[in-house]
C-alpha cells in the first residue's frame, strides 16, 4: 500500500540504508565522469538475475544501463539514449533480452488479468508490452533505433540475448 505522508518510510528501507551506511564507510571517489568509458549504453531486462555489467566483462563506468520490463526500446529508451549518444559519450548500443523472461510468458491480456487477480488494480490504461517472439520484438526494437532521426547516424546497434541459466550471450543475426 502507498503512503500518504512525505515522511522517509525508514523502517521499510532500514536494510538499505545499513548497506549504504557500510558501502558509504568504504567509499573512495573513483574519478569517474558521466561519460560511459567504453562508449556503450546497454538496454536490458529489469529481472534480478540480470548484473549486466558483469555479464559483459565491464565494470561501473563502462557503460549506461537502462533497464525495463521485457529490455523494449521504448519511448523513454529513446530520449535517454538521444541524451547519451549526444552527450555522455556513446557510440554503440547493444539491446539484451534474456531468457525465461516474464513479458515472453504471456500475451498483453493475460498479463493484466494476472495483475488484477493478484491484486485487484486495473492495469489496461498502461501498455505492458508483452512478447510472443523475443527475436521479433528485438528485431522491431534495433530497426526502431537505427531509424530513429535524433539518434546519431553511424550509431552502432546490437542486439543479443542473454542466457539467464548458462550466463551466455548470443548474438541475433537479422
Amino acid at each position: 500500500m502507498a503512503s500518504t505522508t512525505d515522511t522517509f518510510p525508514r523502517d521499510t528501507f532500514a536494510d538499505l540504508l545499513q548497506g549504504n551506511e557500510h558501502y558509504a564507510a568504504g567509499f573512495r571517489d573513483s574519478g569517474l565522469s558521466g561519460q560511459a568509458r567504453r562508449s556503450l549504453a546497454v538496454v536490458t531486462c529489469i529481472d534480478s538475475r540480470i548484473d549486466p555489467l558483469a555479464a559483459l566483462g565491464l565494470a561501473a563506468g563502462d557503460a549506461k544501463i537502462l533497464r525495463n520490463a521485457g529490455a523494449r526500446v521504448t519511448d523513454d529508451v529513446l530520449r535517454t539514449l538521444v541524451l547519451a549518444t549526444h552527450l555522455l559519450g556513446v557510440d554503440r548500443v547493444l539491446v539484451m533480452p534474456h531468457t525465461d523472461c516474464r513479458m515472453a510468458a504471456g500475451d498483453e491480456s493475460h498479463m493484466h488479468e494476472q495483475i488484477l487477480a493478484a491484486s485487484g488494480i486495473d492495469t489496461r490504461s498502461i501498455e505492458i508490452r508483452t512478447v510472443d517472439d523475443q527475436r521479433t520484438a528485438l528485431h522491431v526494437d534495433l530497426i526502431r533505433l537505427r531509424a530513429h532521426p535524433l539518434l546519431p547516424p553511424g550509431l552502432s546497434v546490437g542486439g543479443a540475448i542473454f542466457d539467464v541459466h548458462t550466463g551466455e550471450l548470443v548474438p541475433v543475426d537479422e
